[in-house]
């Protein structure tokens, strides 16, 4: 049996601003197990990384609140932590590789002296013994000439180097848990193949967890073992990645996945779309808050927001269409296709 190594169990999030307390995230329930990869995709706006933000105690960084739920972590509950307990779990046990590598790289040090502090933080090496460390590091990642490219700073690196210099400074202490937001979303296709296949790697050399924040479909087919779906703030359906492609049960999976260029054989033809925009925050509809762009909307869908019916053991969805649907019962076509 898999061994839990993160449960984030009802996390609802929130930022005070001229208008009010607004929830960002709403009753939020994922799981990563030991060794697995978890991915978190959805349109921007869905609430993503502001999850991961909260399970790092980051949120309380960037004026928002945890308003409710638990983050276990080993047992430990870290939404009850305070920030100095956290510093000594953020980047040594859990690590995080953020959006932007050329933004989360500080320009005026060298990117050896970068990964070296984490080391000298939190394994107390010094800095000799630190910089050693970085140069293996960047050694591991893939980058060539790693005692020359230690002594350059970001900008003389790269978009690629730079994200696997992000990546090295992620891994120094060895985490157990890696949360990737958007690991390659500003990198060109082959540079992206490259970095998905060294974070397979790393994980299979390393053993430790991952949580990929994507709204990319095929990164997540690439190297998921599970995929919940976001949609303004809420995951609206969660299964394993053959039960997320081969059974979506949610009009707004079916939609992202039918947005797939070649989804549904062949190329050049028009680009599906979902219609409509994910509401602001703060404004979301009655009833299911997917149902003003959901093409099965039904009457219900607009009074009562609907709550995780259970597709399978492993598979479960937030849809009214599923309300008198047995788990396991025939999934041959999912929800029909839009």
């Amino acid at each position: 049996m898999a061994q839990k190594l993160l449960e984030v169990r009802k996390l609802t999030t929130g930022f005070v601003t001229e208008k009010g307390l607004l929830k960002a995230t709403d009753r939020i329930s994922i799981a990563v197990d030991k060794g697995q990869t978890v991915c978190l995709v959805g349109e921007s706006g869905s609430g993503k990384s502001v999850t991961s933000l909260a399970i790092m105690r980051l949120i309380d960084y960037a004026g928002g609140m945890i308003l409710e739920g638990e983050i276990d972590f080993h047992g430990e509950d870290l939404a009850a932590k305070n920030q100095e307990q956290m510093r000594e779990i953020r980047g040594n046990r859990i690590a995080m590789i953020f959006q932007d590598p050329m933004s989360s790289l500080n320009p005026v040090f060298t990117v050896g002296e970068q990964i070296a502090e984490s080391l000298q933080l939190h394994q107390n090496k010094s800095a000799a013994e630190a910089m050693k460390s970085a140069v293996e590091l960047l050694k591991l990642v893939g980058i060539p000439a790693p005692e020359i490219r230690a002594k350059q700073y970001p900008h003389e690196l790269s978009g690629g180097m730079c994200q696997r210099v992000v990546i090295a400074i992620a891994l120094a202490c060895n985490p157990e848990l890696l949360i990737a937001d958007e690991p390659t979303t500003a990198l060109d296709v082959t540079v992206q193949a490259q970095i998905l296949d060294l974070l397979r790697k790393l994980q299979a050399e390393l053993g430790m967890s991952i949580l990929l924040i994507t709204h990319d479909m095929g990164v997540a087919a690439e190297i998921a073992d599970r995929i919940a779906v976001m949609y303004a703030g809420a995951i609206v359906e969660e299964g394993t990645v053959e039960e997320i492609f081969d059974h979506p049960s949610h009009p707004y999976t079916v939609g992202l996945l039918q947005s797939i260029p070649g989804f549904e054989g062949g190329r050049g033809g028009e680009l599906y779309t979902i219609k409509g925009t994910i509401p602001p925050i703060g404004q979301l509809p009655s009833g299911c808050r997917f149902h003003p762009r959901c093409p099965q909307a039904m009457e219900v869908c607009r009074q009562q927001e609907p709550p995780d019916f259970m597709i399978s053991s492993d598979h479960r969805t937030a849809c009214w269409l599923f309300e008198d649907r047995p788990a396991d019962a025939d999934k041959k076509d999912g929800v029909r296709q839009a």
